[in-house]
């Protein structure tokens, strides 16, 4: 069962005051350290920069099996596998080692510095349903907002030299487990939203038992040295691989396959110096999606994504973006750089996504060598994703260029839409070509857009 320890709710008898205070405060929310420095239009050196300077952990060569801490065939193993990574972090680091073999895992993994927890090939970690697993609470970070909610599955919190590694199979079963909370979480998103506007201290803001908010897959909470590499993950309870507040970040060689809403494939969110390359994306929600906090929180916490790198991955979704910037975006987004991409099917194939409550920047974004195979639309940028609660604080999109995209269908090939306030500038789309397209176009409030060599149904588009 999830543990049933008792929760306090945050009081919010002082929120309508603190909310006002907040919006008269929220009309320039920027962070000076959301503010980039300029690169030229085609410099893709800052590529070179990122990747040179990020190096993989590297770990003792002791080992540390799950069968000597007790892991036995159709008994649970999580503290046998809790039991190895603590003796293994104990001695100084290493490699714990899961063979193969299907093990039922009933209570949160968390990760501990200098340890790469590996398995092997024709392993398998069958996560509990809600009534079969326990989930202690611990500090995260959910939509957006920080908050002290269930454990992640797999959750490692400022750790540095860290890992999950080899070829075997991590399975949440979240499509008959944790999704079917989702009927059930809008009163507790709704709360959470509602501390996070207000500034309630985080320490009250305290969910878990008889709350319903999902929790992630795979969260490295404010962490250094960072590696997943070979795993296949399936079946997510919610965001699948979730980095927050993390620094030195590699992803690769990954498979993420979760066929119900919210089960998004990697979200960097608030990270810096980040690498997602050689992974296969079939998701119900955004393949990879650059976060960096909501609203007044994500204002609070004030800490941009930047310098990701993210290129040779496949990637599917047929509800959400393959590539997306937001909507959690109001720390700032920058230096992302996205190139030689399959995209097999996505609603959108390239998404930039806000509201008119999340203030913050997205800019310095280069994207190039894109094959789309279908997508509703090929490029979208919007200010009105979902529903903003005020609407007096639009994103600021600047610096953008998408290049060598080639598109054999979609619904629309490009919708540009800022407002009078914040318009989309410094956009640069070029070499584009799109065999087949319903709707060509839909641009409003642009400033500084440059289209080149963008060809639609044969024919060539202008700004």
């Amino acid at each position: 069962m999830v543990n049933r320890r008792a929760v306090v709710a945050g009081s919010l008898a002082f929120a309508a005051v603190a909310r006002a205070a907040i919006g008269r405060a929220a009309a320039a929310p920027a962070d000076p350290r959301s503010d980039p420095r300029d690169i030229a239009r085609d410099d893709w050196a800052p590529v070179d920069a990122i990747v040179a300077r990020m190096r993989a952990p590297v770990f003792p060569a002791a080992i540390f099996s799950i069968l000597d801490h007790g892991a036995k065939h159709g008994a649970p193993a999580h503290l046998a596998v809790q039991a190895a990574i603590d003796a293994c972090a104990a001695a100084g680091g290493g490699r714990v080692l899961v063979p193969a073999g299907v093990w039922r895992i009933n209570g949160a993994i968390h990760l501990r510095s200098n340890v790469d927890l590996h398995l092997e090939r024709d392993a398998l970690l069958r996560f509990g349903k809600p009534e079969e697993i326990v989930l202690p609470i611990v500090l995260t970070r959910w939509e957006g907002i920080e908050v002290y909610n269930y454990s992640p599955l797999i959750y490692a919190r400022d750790c540095t030299n860290v890992a999950i590694t080899g070829q075997g199979v991590c399975d949440g079963q979240g499509g008959q487990g944790f999704f079917q909370w989702r009927v059930h979480q809008d009163r507790d998103k709704a709360a959470l939203r509602d501390m996070g506007e207000a500034g309630t201290p985080v320490a009250d803001r305290r969910f878990g038992p008889g709350h319903f908010l999902r929790p992630p897959f795979v969260q490295f909470f404010r962490c250094t040295n960072v590696l997943i590499d070979g795993p296949k993950f399936v079946d997510s309870p919610f965001w699948t691989i979730h980095p927050v507040y993390s620094t030195n970040v590699i992803v690769r060689n990954v498979t993420v396959i979760s066929h119900h809403l919210n089960s998004d494939g990697c979200d960097p969110d608030s990270c810096q110096d980040v690498l997602i390359e050689h992974c296969r994306f079939d998701v119900s929600d955004d393949c990879i999606a650059i976060k960096s906090g909501r609203d007044q929180d994500g204002w609070r916490v004030g800490l941009p994504t930047r310098n990701v790198v993210i290129r040779d991955c496949q990637m599917s979704t047929h509800i959400a973006g393959a590539i997306a910037i937001g909507s959690e975006m109001s720390g700032g987004a920058s230096n992302i750089f996205a190139e030689r991409l399959e995209v097999h099917h996505a609603k959108q194939a390239l998404y930039f996504k806000a509201n008119l409550d999340r203030g913050g920047t997205i800019a310095q974004v280069r994207v190039r060598d894109v094959k789309v195979r279908d997508s509703d639309t090929l490029i979208d940028f919007t200010t009105a994703y979902h529903h903003s609660r005020g609407g007096n604080s639009p994103p600021t999109y600047k610096q953008f260029t998408v290049e060598r995209v080639d598109c054999r269908n979609t619904g629309r090939a490009l919708r540009i839409v800022g407002v009078e306030a914040a318009p989309v500038e410094d956009v640069l789309i070029r070499d584009v070509t799109v065999g087949k397209a319903r709707e060509r176009n839909v641009i409003a409030h642009t400033r500084d857009l440059r289209l080149d060599g963008v060809r639609v149904n044969g024919l060539e588009l202008v700004a």
